[in-house]
């Protein structure tokens, strides 16, 4: 089973995975296509931001590493449900869908943030 966090729950998500100063910073994924990102993108505080667009997770599957806790971001959290759930199946183990994705972000987190 995937969890399901919204947008505004992201920075307790990612405290709770914070294991140290030494440790590398939580991923969100964002799985949107280049046109998306050029149109809409967050800005990464507390987490790595790695663009990965769904169709291309499969085939790049090895630049994800296991160790670190992945959060998936879309559009409205359709495609980063299906991706987190493809990562749990592939032995990731700390991995969340965004509910509500960026359209949900600019909304809850970060209203300079294009809807589209």
């Amino acid at each position: 089973m995937i969890q399901h966090i919204r947008p505004a729950q992201l920075a307790d998500w990612l405290a709770s995975h914070n294991a140290g100063p030494d440790q590398a910073l939580p991923i969100v994924l964002d799985v949107r296509e280049p046109w998306e990102l050029q149109t809409a993108s967050v800005r990464p505080q507390g987490f790595e931001l790695l663009h990965m667009p769904m169709s291309s997770v499969p085939a790049r599957l090895n630049e994800l590493p296991r160790e670190r806790p992945i959060a998936c971001l879309c559009h409205h959290g359709g495609r980063s449900a299906q991706v987190a759930f493809f990562l749990k199946n592939q032995g990731y183990d700390a991995v969340v869908n965004i509910n509500g994705g960026i359209h949900l972000w600019s909304a809850e987190v970060d209203p300079t943030v294009p809807r589209y």
